[in-house]
């Protein structure tokens, strides 16, 4: 597993996603400006965890694709269950 450029990509990632770029939420009677909510992803010597959900060992299959879309470039194929309309 190539932890930096995980890293790398995850950075790339968060820009494409909108980090630091306030969007803005209509309301009755005005709007106010909010920060996308991040998707927490904590990385272990020997596995992860995401949403904080389960610990995921490497060398589970989903974890192996998860983090091989991620050093694909990609956004992991398991978030369009959580974000059909894209990140």
């Amino acid at each position: 597993i190539d932890f930096d450029l995980i890293l790398e990509n995850v950075k790339d990632l968060n820009v494409l996603a909108g980090e630091g770029i306030s969007q803005i939420e209509h309301m009755p009677g005005g709007a106010r400006l909010r920060q996308p909510e991040p998707l927490p992803l904590t990385l272990y010597q020997n596995g992860i965890v995401m949403f904080n959900g389960p610990f995921r060992p490497y060398e589970d299959p989903s974890t192996q694709q998860c983090l091989q879309d991620i050093m694909d470039g990609y956004f992991p194929s398991e978030l369009q269950m959580h974000y059909p309309d894209g990140i």
